[in-house]
């Protein structure tokens, strides 16, 4: 028994080195035939043994069944704004859009932002008469894919976060061009 010890204190040794794999002494399946991805494979006629997902295959959790949310569009017209119009809706598209549109257009969207005032081109005042009568879903299109100099937000900017700044543009649009009127009369003297 003493002089068997430390034969297989030395076998064990053996497969302890740095530079060794460990000693097997069961499989334990690591070894096991199997395909990696997009390793060739003449199982299949195309040669490859990743296979295309069905047809019609959606990710979890990616199911766009509201296209209207998803894509700003009602059957071929652009659509009204999907989210009800509340203070958190209205303070999330002003911090939205601080982050993405501020630098360009300027926080009261007239176009004069910092990085507008250090180029050769001049972003759209989203204060314009063509901007105001743009659909919403149209705005949300344009956040999305961008047009012109301005890139698009979408892998950036949630669909919910691009709803929530139309709201907001909506209302840099009332406070642009509001009156007296448009304040409730018990506030009014604040103003003044």
């Amino acid at each position: 028994m003493m002089r068997a010890a430390p034969i297989l204190l030395a076998l064990i040794g053996l497969g302890c080195g740095p530079n060794t794999p460990p000693l097997e002494v069961f499989n334990d399946m690591k070894h096991q035939p199997k395909y990696l991805p997009l390793e060739a494979s003449p199982l299949f006629a195309d040669g490859s043994a990743s296979r295309p997902a069905p047809e019609g295959t959606v990710a979890r959790g990616e199911l766009r069944e509201d296209t209207v949310f998803y894509t700003g569009k009602s059957g071929g017209e652009y659509a009204a704004n999907p989210l009800p119009l509340t203070m958190e809706v209205l303070q999330r598209g002003r911090e939205r859009f601080d982050i993405y549109c501020a630098p360009c257009h300027d926080r009261t969207g007239e176009g004069r932002g910092i990085v507008a005032l250090r180029s050769n081109w001049l972003p759209v005042n989203l204060n314009d008469d063509r901007i105001r009568q743009m659909p919403d879903g149209q705005l949300f299109e344009t956040i999305t894919y961008g047009q012109r100099t301005m890139p698009g937000y979408r892998f950036q900017i949630t669909e919910h976060d691009r709803w929530a700044i139309v709201a907001y543009v909506r209302a840099l649009h009332r406070a642009t061009r509001g009156t007296i009127q448009d304040v409730p009369p018990e506030l009014r003297s604040a103003l003044r």
